[in-house]
């Protein structure tokens, strides 16, 4: 049976949460830049840059979207052919600080393969990690979110955990499965 465990209001508040985080702790954001892995990353991303522009009335926060399909380790696996999302970053990050955003933190092989794709844009002097869902006890590569909306302790690699957006089903919802829909 299906548990939604992050409703539209607790969402919210989330969101709200993580936003005051990184006020927190990048203070002008000097020097600082959020980017989404596409997808669904870069919509936690442009709600949480909308936030801190209209909380902190900054506008020298530079945003952009990472595509990380073909940096991924299994790419080639894949028995249905890949559509790349596009790659919207238009400055480099040599020494500046990036807020990485993803909804959800599984095995790190996401994060692991945006890291790979950020090379190509310079060399950060920090990564920080922000996502919705971290499912905490699956993780293959030793990676780990520095800012989380909600910590998941399912140990079952059978259990399956869904961010929906309003943008794209109508609702912000964090729903766990008991196991992986088709």
């Amino acid at each position: 049976m299906e548990r939604i465990i992050l409703d539209e209001a607790r969402f919210s508040l989330t969101i709200e949460r993580l936003t005051y985080q990184l006020i927190e702790d990048f203070g002008d954001f000097k020097d600082t830049c959020i980017i989404g892995i596409q997808p669904e990353g870069c919509i936690l991303a442009s709600r949480i840059y909308q936030r801190l522009l209209e909380i902190s009335k900054l506008s020298n926060i530079e945003y952009g979207k990472l595509d990380i399909t073909f940096f991924r380790d299994d790419f080639r696996t894949r028995t249905k052919p890949l559509t790349p999302s596009s790659t919207q970053i238009d400055f480099l990050i040599d020494n500046k600080k990036v807020i990485l955003v993803d909804d959800v933190l599984y095995t790190g092989r996401t994060i692991n393969a945006a890291l790979a794709a950020l090379q190509y844009y310079g060399r950060a002097d920090e990564i920080a990690l922000v996502t919705m869902v971290d499912r905490c006890f699956n993780r293959e590569l030793p990676i780990e979110a520095n800012y989380t909306g909600i910590s998941i302790d399912s140990r079952s690699s059978e259990a399956y955990v869904q961010v929906e957006w309003k943008e794209i089903q109508g609702a912000d919802n964090v729903i766990l499965f008991p196991q992986k829909q088709s």
